[in-house]
C-alpha cells in the first residue's frame, strides 16, 4: 500500500515474496527518491523561467556596460527632446456630399424622406512641434488643421492648450499654430541641407491617437519630388515607422535637433511599409517665417515653362546622349516681360543647376522657384548651343490679376476670375482664365460654372489671362457666349 507517496515496508518476513522485497526494498527506495529529486529540480527550474517574464526583474539581465562603456541608448537623448513634440487634436465641420435625388422636394414628400444634413462633425488627430518656447509656435502640417473650428494641444506632461493659427500654405502642407508660451520646451532647428543618405533619424509623433511614440531609422533618400502629395515637394524619405496620426511630428537627427517635419507615406496596403515622407526644416523654417510676418506665402515668378531633358529632345538640340543621362531641363517657353525673359533665358536652354543644386527634371525647376521669395537671384547653370554659361534671374512679384463676374455680366456676380496659378498642373500647357470662386445658390452656379474652370475663349475671341478677359468682356455689351474647359472637355455657356 502506498501512502503520500512512501512505499510501506511488508508485514510478514516469513513470506518468500516478503523476503524478496525485503532484499529489493532498499533499492527501489534509493531509485525512488532520485526520480523524486530530479522531477522536483526540473520544477524548480520552470518556476525559475517563469518568475523572470515581463514585469519581474532579474539580477542575470543584460549589463548596464560592456569593457567599462554603457550601452549604446536613445533614451538620454529622447528625454530632452520628446517635451517639445505635442499632439493635435482639430474639431471642425465639413460639407456632406448631397444627393440631388434625395433633395428633390416632390422625391422627399412622396417617400416622405427627413431633411438630409449639409454639415457634419470632422476631427483629425496629428502632431506638432514646438520650434519656438517664448512665442509658444507649434509647426505641423496644414491638413491636420485644414477644417478645424477649434484646436487642442496636449503636451507630453498632460497639460492641454487651446491653439490659434497663424498662417497655414496648403501648397507645401506646413501650418503654424500658436499657444499659451507656458514653460514650454523648444527644439533646436538642423540644417536639413547637411543631412545625407544614411544618416540615422527618429520620428516622433502620434500614430493612430495612441500617444506618442518614438520610432527610428535611417535617411533612405532625399529631394523626392513628383510625388503628387503636395504642390511643392522636396521630402526627405526615411524608412523610420510613420503611421497615420504622425502627421506633423518631428523627425530628429542623434543630436535631437530638428531635420523635418513628418508628413505622409507611401501606404500601398494602408499601413506603413518603411516609405515615409518629411517636409525639410530649411524649406518649412522659411515658409514658418513668412506665415509669422505676412500670413500667408508670398511666392514669386520666374516666367517660364520646362519639361525634362530627354534623349530625343537632346538630339533635338544637338547634345550628346551623355547630357540627357544625367537630368536637367529643357525651357520651352519664356513668357513676355518676366523676370526670365529679363535675364536672357531663351527657350531651348537647357538648366542643369540652380544655385548649384543639380536639376534632375522640370519639377525640381518649380519647386526652387516656388520655395523662392520674390526679390531672390538664381544662379542658372545652362547649355546653350553646346556651351555652357551661368544666367542669374531675379525672382519678381507675380501678376495677381483678379476680375469680378459682375462687372463683366449680372449672371457672373460674386464669380471670382484670376489667372492660372503657378502650381496649377496646366500651368504653361493651356492658356485662359480661372474660375477661382462661385457663389452657393448664384445665377453662375446654375449655369454650371464651376471652380477651376478655364474660360478660354470669350464671343469667339481666345482668351489667355485674366486681363484679356476683362478687356475683351467690355468689348460685348449685348451679351457673352464663353467657352468653358472643365479637365478634357469643353462646354459652351451662353449668357444673353
Amino acid at each position: 500500500m502506498l501512502t503520500s507517496g512512501a512505499l510501506c515496508r511488508p508485514t510478514s518476513p516469513s513470506n518468500p515474496i516478503a523476503v524478496v522485497m525485503s532484499v529489493l526494498y532498499p533499492t527501489l527506495v534509493s531509485i525512488l527518491a532520485r526520480v523524486r529529486n530530479r522531477i522536483a529540480g526540473q520544477l524548480v527550474l520552470i518556476m525559475a523561467i517563469i518568475a523572470t517574464g515581463p514585469g519581474v526583474r532579474v539580477d542575470a539581465a543584460l549589463p548596464a556596460s560592456v569593457d567599462g562603456k554603457p550601452l549604446p541608448s536613445l533614451a538620454p537623448m529622447l528625454e530632452k527632446v520628446t517635451p517639445a513634440v505635442v499632439n493635435i487634436a482639430a474639431v471642425g465641420t465639413e460639407q456632406v456630399p448631397q444627393s440631388r435625388l434625395m433633395n428633390d422636394p416632390f422625391f422627399k414628400r412622396f417617400f416622405n424622406l427627413p431633411d438630409q444634413p449639409r454639415r457634419r462633425r470632422s476631427e483629425s488627430l496629428g502632431s506638432g512641434v514646438i520650434v519656438d518656447a517664448k512665442r509658444g509656435f507649434v509647426l505641423t502640417n496644414h491638413h491636420v488643421i485644414e477644417k478645424a473650428n477649434e484646436i487642442t494641444v496636449t503636451l507630453r506632461d498632460g497639460r492641454r492648450f487651446q491653439a490659434q493659427v497663424v498662417g497655414t500654405d496648403p501648397d507645401t502642407d506646413v501650418a503654424v499654430i500658436r499657444i499659451e508660451p507656458a514653460r514650454l520646451s523648444a527644439l533646436r532647428l538642423a540644417d536639413s541641407a547637411r543631412v545625407r543618405v544614411g544618416d540615422f533619424v527618429v520620428a516622433i509623433g502620434n500614430p493612430f491617437g495612441l500617444g506618442q511614440t518614438v520610432t527610428s531609422g535611417i535617411v533612405s533618400a532625399l529631394g523626392r519630388t513628383g510625388l503628387g502629395i503636395e504642390g511643392y515637394e522636396d521630402f526627405i524619405q526615411t524608412d523610420a515607422s510613420i503611421n497615420v496620426g504622425n502627421s506633423g511630428g518631428a523627425l530628429v537627427n542623434l543630436r535631437g535637433e530638428l531635420v523635418g517635419i513628418n508628413t505622409a507615406i507611401l501606404a500601398p496596403s494602408g499601413g506603413n511599409v518603411g516609405v515615409g515622407f518629411a517636409i525639410p526644416i530649411n524649406m518649412a523654417a522659411d515658409i514658418m517665417d513668412q506665415l509669422v510676418r505676412h500670413g500667408k506665402v508670398r511666392r514669386g515668378l520666374l516666367g517660364l515653362v520646362a519639361q525634362d531633358l530627354t534623349p530625343d529632345l537632346a538630339e533635338a538640340f544637338g547634345l550628346d546622349a551623355r547630357s540627357a543621362g544625367v537630368g536637367g531641363a529643357v525651357i520651352v517657353r519664356v513668357f513676355p516681360n518676366s523676370a526670365a525673359e529679363r535675364a536672357g533665358l531663351r527657350e531651348g536652354d537647357v538648366v542643369r543647376s540652380v544655385d548649384g543644386r543639380p536639376i534632375a527634371n522640370a519639377g525640381a525647376i518649380r519647386t526652387l522657384v516656388g520655395l523662392s521669395r520674390v526679390g531672390r537671384t538664381l544662379a542658372l547653370d545652362i547649355l546653350r548651343d553646346g556651351r555652357a554659361s551661368t544666367v542669374k534671374a531675379t525672382i519678381a512679384e507675380p501678376d495677381d490679376y483678379r476680375v469680378e463676374g459682375g462687372d463683366l455680366h449680372r449672371q457672373l456676380e460674386g464669380v471670382m476670375f484670376t489667372d492660372i496659378a503657378t502650381q496649377h498642373p496646366l500651368y504653361g500647357r493651356v492658356d485662359g482664365a480661372m474660375v477661382q470662386a462661385v457663389p452657393r445658390r448664384s445665377a453662375a452656379s446654375r449655369i454650371g460654372l464651376r471652380p477651376g474652370d478655364l474660360v478660354i475663349a470669350v464671343n469667339g475671341r481666345v482668351v489667355r489671362s485674366a486681363r484679356e478677359l476683362d478687356e475683351f468682356s467690355g468689348t460685348y455689351p449685348d451679351g457673352l457666349i464663353l467657352i468653358v474647359r472643365r479637365g478634357n472637355a469643353q462646354r459652351r455657356l451662353v449668357l444673353p
